[in-house]
Parts: structure tokens; sequence; C-alpha cells
């Protein structure tokens, strides 16, 4: 857990950039999943999606640090947009590798703010690999997708979740690499609440699933989800440890659940969910009967799904990986 003076830190360098996002208990989401619901809309950041917090803290304390040399990391596309959103402030070079067939648009967004984007590598995992070896190649600082700096940065939409809605039964949060679900358990522990924090994986992407069953690390062999956010298939040591020791479980979901939660989403509030952002509502939907009455939080955790992927779940379909 960080310490109030390191949160305080994190939010005011956040909060020289962006304004906190909103959250809502909407009528129609209450009525679908039987209890007081609030949705934490970080589909509403400068980036659409919750990682732009991160990115911010990490590159204002490189510039601190006087660590201006340039950074590389690897993608699946929202911490590739916010690397390059906080660089951009600092006045710092970036690198971006994403694998090859990432969301066209994803790149788009990493391009315009500045940033050199590589595509190499059969998935997240074959790019950060590549990444590694591009930054001893040109002697810049590879940044890793999980960070105390991005936890401390993404801790800040928790602080908002719970001074609007109060102490919560649950929060529910997708899990990709880990950063998102550590700043809610790390928010919840400052405040001193009681909140269940639930992760949400794909059931196509169960590692941190099967590493919070097994009590350690447990990577698996493909990750093949169309919600890209949470197509991890290793499992971060450090991640791994802060879950498991404050999360109350984890919640596999379909992709054909995160698709009917993308739909939900549209038709009941017209906001745009991406894969991993409807992930949290699928998973309530998935344990309605033993939440009815209960107050709880799910994170839209982006909005940045591609156009073509849309109008297929739109039109009933299931995009393909």
């Amino acid at each position: 857990m960080f310490s109030k003076s390191q949160y305080e830190d994190a939010r005011d360098i956040v909060y020289r950039s962006m304004q906190p996002t909103l959250q809502y208990n909407w009528p129609l989401i209450c009525e679908l999943t039987g209890c007081d619901t609030w949705v934490k809309h970080e589909n509403h950041t400068p980036i659409g999606a919750f990682k732009v917090r991160g990115g911010l803290v990490h590159m204002h304390r490189r510039k601190q640090a006087g660590q201006t040399g340039g950074v590389i990391t690897a993608t699946r596309g929202n911490h590739g947009q916010s690397i390059p959103f906080g660089a951009r402030i600092a006045g710092i070079a970036t690198t971006i590798v994403v694998p090859e067939g990432n969301s066209v648009e994803k790149n788009n967004a990493i391009r315009a703010l500045g940033a050199e984007l590589i595509e190499t590598g059969s998935d997240f995992i074959a790019a950060a690999d590549a990444a590694k070896q591009i930054a001893a190649e040109r002697s810049i600082d590879m940044l890793p997708s999980y960070h105390e700096d991005l936890v401390m940065g993404v801790s800040t939409y928790a602080h908002e979740l719970f001074d609007a809605a109060g102490e919560l039964d649950a929060v529910y949060v997708p899990i990709g690499l880990g950063s998102g679900i550590s700043g809610v358990i790390s928010a919840r522990d400052m405040l001193g609440l009681k909140t269940d924090i639930v992760g949400v994986v794909s059931e196509n992407a169960k590692a941190y699933a099967l590493s919070f069953e097994a009590g350690k690390p447990v990577n698996t062999n493909t990750a093949n989800t169309f919600a890209d956010g949470m197509a991890v298939r290793v499992a971060h040591p450090d991640a791994v440890d802060y879950i498991n020791k404050g999360a109350a479980r984890i919640v596999a979901v379909s992709d054909e659940e995160i698709a009917e939660a993308i739909r939900i989403y549209y038709r009941t509030i017209h906001n745009i969910a991406e894969g991993a952002g409807a992930a949290s509502l699928a998973a309530l939907l998935q344990e309605r009967d033993e939440m009815k009455g209960k107050r709880v939080g799910v994170i839209l955790s982006g909005g940045n799904i591609d156009t073509d992927k849309y109008l297929t779940v739109l039109d009933g379909g299931v995009p393909a990986p």
C-alpha cells in the first residue's frame, strides 16, 4: 500500500493534465444487474482509457529524476497511448512496440501523440521481447507495463469512485497486466474500506485467474480474445503478489458475455466500451444472483475499440481475436 503523501503527489500530477472522470449509478444498468451499480467512466479520459493516469505520473517522475533520454515499451494500445501522452508533456521521446495485427485505430492514436510505432511479434509477449532487444540496441530505458508509478497514478480513479459512491460492497475490475486492479486495492486499503475487489479476466486469457488459484504466477500458451486489453498470457510476479493478497476472487468471462456487455452499454447509456472496458459489467451480470441488492462498482476502463469490431458487436456478433 502507498502512503498518503505518495498518493497526494500522484493525484496532483494527474490533475494538472486532466479532470476527474465521473461515475453514475445509471437506472437501466441497475435494473439489469439487480443492484445499486456505479459505473466508473474511465472511457472519458483524454486518451479514452484509465492508463493515462499512470503515464502522467511515471513520465513526470522521470523528468524530475533527469531521466530524459527516451523510453520504449510494449503494448496492445492503451498503455501505448498513456506513456507518450505523459512523455509529450515531459519532453521525452517514446518508442512504442505493438504486435503485428494490432488495433489500427489504437496505432493511429499512438502515432498522433508523437511516438515512434514499431509493429512486430505475434502477440504482446513477443512484442515485449522485441522492445527489450531494441532498448539494448539503442541504449534507452525499457518501461514495463506494470510499475509502481503506474499503479499509483491509476489509483486516483479508485479514490474518485469511493469519494463519490462511498463504501461499496464490491468493485469489479478488468485485469490486463494488473495496474488497474492494484490501484483499486491500494485505494481501498488506504481508505480503510471493506470493499471486495473482484478481478475480471477473459476465459481465453486466464493467466491471472490461474495465478490466483495457484498462489503463484502461472502463464498460459495463448490469449485469444478480442478484448485486447486483457489478452495477456504471462502474469507479472509483482502484480500476482499484489492481487493475490488484496482481491476477493477473480471471475472469467467469455467473449460472448463481453460482447453482450458492450451492447448493453450502448443501448442503455449510449457509451462506447472496448472489450476490457465491458468485462467488469459482464462479470457482474454473471454473478447477478449473488450480488442482488448490494452496492457495486464496475470499471468501464476504456472505450478504444476499432470501428469494424464495434459494428460486429452491435450487429449481434463476436469479433475475431
